[in-house]
């Protein structure tokens, strides 16, 4: 099912041009999954698991990773061995923060399902905070739903707004959620293609701005609601950069830290409350655990600095996918989360537009 980006509505942001898809699913071999969970009985629920894959045989092949911590009020599993050892052995996965470990856990059960022969598994798993809109407490996400999304991971289109583990989101005071992008760098940069996918839960109305222009000062509560027990900047941010680059693991953490660049041009500060979480991984070698000597290879280092701008644009464009692409949703004790209306949008940015 198709859905509104950024793009549709005439609005574009950054210098470099985008990928085909305009999706993380632009380097070659990831594949993204998703399982939504929206009911009112038994309980109510607005969540789900968003999965992405690295490669096929991510279990058995690894790949280059690094990860970044803008403020650390969240969780990302797997961050002490990652650091260590600099290897992605496992698909990613986002979901809720009392689910966190379930989902982690069912990435170990896949594994072994799957008759993955290592002696122990350490995954990524991270999370954002859902219980304004869903009942938490009542830990809705299985370790059925968490397979079903690690299982349904595919290539190509990727849903964006209210879907997977940015189901029940909130962004900037409007509704949140999901979204991704893309970048490809020019033949003479190396034409290496950076993508995004974030979980944007986090973010103050008044601080929100698109192309440059302050949407968030224009769109005050009397025309659209907050949600009405926000408070400052409430919430986190998980962003999943992916890059064909042939990138080491330091390097790998350096793109990590440029989300940051991206989301400070949406409006994101990291506030106290905020989990602020980076992970970026490379195609661009793979790694058998089992060979005793491998040849990799590294871009050199003023290389990076295209990738760098591609991140920081990539995550700017995935932010504002996932809330453009989210819809209004009522949930738990009957709270809403307004979407930001396309229309004042579109009208906002227009009254800062360069000509």
């Amino acid at each position: 099912m198709t859905h509104i980006r950024l793009r549709d509505l005439g609005i574009a942001t950054g210098q470099m041009a985008a990928g085909p898809l305009n999706a993380i699913t632009d380097v070659a071999g990831i594949e993204v999954g998703f399982e939504t969970l929206i009911c009112d009985h038994p309980m109510v629920a607005r969540t789900g698991v968003t999965a992405i894959w690295p490669s096929a045989d991510i279990f058995t092949h690894s790949v280059f990773a690094g990860y970044h911590s803008f403020n650390g009020n969240g969780e990302m599993t797997g961050t002490i061995w990652l650091a260590e050892q600099g290897l992605l052995a496992s698909p990613v996965c986002i979901t809720n923060t009392h689910a966190v470990g379930i989902v982690r856990d069912a990435i170990c059960r896949l594994a072994v399902k799957r008759g993955v022969e290592q002696a122990w598994h350490l995954p990524v798993a991270a999370e954002t905070w859902d219980g304004w809109l869903s009942d938490a407490e009542r830990f809705p996400v299985t370790t059925d739903l968490a397979l079903r999304a690690l299982e349904s991971a595919a290539g190509g289109y990727v849903a964006e707004g209210n879907v997977g583990g940015g189901t029940g989101m909130i962004a900037h005071e409007f509704k949140g959620g999901t979204g991704t992008a893309s970048r490809i760098l020019s033949p003479e940069q190396g034409g290496w293609t950076v993508g995004a996918l974030v979980q944007a839960n986090y973010g103050m109305r008044s601080m929100l701005r698109v192309a440059g222009a302050p949407v968030g000062l224009e769109i005050p509560e009397r025309l659209v609601p907050r949600p009405k027990e926000s408070k400052d900047d409430q919430g986190s941010i998980i962003v999943v950069l992916a890059t064909d680059a042939p990138l080491l693991p330091i390097q790998c953490q350096r793109l990590a830290r440029r989300a940051t660049t991206g989301l400070a041009w949406v409006g994101g500060f990291g506030a106290n409350s905020s989990g602020d979480i980076f992970l970026a991984f490379s195609t661009g070698n793979k790694v058998s655990l089992t060979q005793p000597m491998m040849d990799v290879q590294m871009l050199g280092i003023e290389q990076c600095t295209p990738l760098f701008q591609a991140a920081a644009e990539a995550t700017e464009e995935a932010i504002l996918n996932a809330i453009i692409a989210a819809k209004t949703m009522t949930g738990y004790r009957g709270r809403t989360a307004h979407a930001l209306p396309h229309d004042l949008l579109i009208s906002a940015v227009n009254r800062y537009r360069r000509e």
